[in-house]
């Protein structure tokens, strides 16, 4: 579990490529203060398991289905990706509850500067439309983010200085890839609302089901 405050920019060191996975080794500092083997590092909000490390880098597996469902398969070698250690109990939750299983990737459809901010506009996979709210939560590139504006294919996202100036995002051009993760809340609700409009389904009281059970005589 993550809160979608970065702590830092990492550097792709070193790509190796399977059939249909990579592994990254990744150069930082901050989040390898107290890092050990099986721990998870968000990077670009996606949660990936330290498989190695050392003074300066660490290492970590992608496979198949979360290169399917994000945009790691397009790093180079030199790309600059955000970093968050996993939450500790007692820590403070300056942003909102990310789980770092990324539920599709979206397009930077347009960026643009008001006064101190940057307001950037992402158009999303359809599907996911659906979990994103006017003023709710967001994590792009595992950054936690609140919805400024929503149209119909795309909402917007502003930027303060601080967040331009120590994420990805400040960097991003028109037309690049970022992982957006919808707001957790929202699914579970939507899990819960099919489940009881499918028990009612299954529990329609109706003229066949009283005689079928017996209710009246046929």
């Amino acid at each position: 579990m993550f809160t979608g405050i970065v702590e830092e920019l990492g550097k792709v060191k070193r790509i190796g490529l399977g059939a249909k996975s990579i592994d990254l080794t990744i150069e930082a500092k901050k989040v390898l203060e107290d890092v050990k083997i099986g721990d998870s590092i968000a990077t670009n909000g996606v949660c990936l398991t330290v498989t190695q490390f050392g003074d300066k880098e660490f290492s970590v597996d992608v496979m198949p289905q979360t290169m399917r469902n994000s945009s790691l398969g397009d790093l180079k070698v030199g790309s600059m990706v955000n970093l968050e250690r996993a939450l500790r109990v007692g820590d403070r939750l300056g942003g909102h509850m990310v789980s770092g299983h990324i539920d599709g990737v979206g397009v930077i459809k347009d960026k643009k500067r008001e006064d101190n901010a940057i307001i950037v506009t992402i158009t999303p996979p359809k599907e996911l439309l659906k979990y994103i709210i006017h003023k709710g939560s967001i994590a792009i590139d595992g950054v936690s983010l609140t919805v400024a504006e929503l149209g119909q294919s795309d909402f917007s996202v502003s930027l303060i200085p601080h967040t331009s100036q120590v994420t990805l995002l400040g960097m991003n051009d028109i037309g690049d890839k970022v992982n957006l993760e919808g707001d957790m809340i929202g699914k579970y609700v939507e899990k819960m609302i099919k489940g009881s409009q499918e028990q009612e389904k299954g529990s329609k009281v109706d003229m066949d089901f009283l005689e079928r059970t017996g209710f009246l005589l046929a």
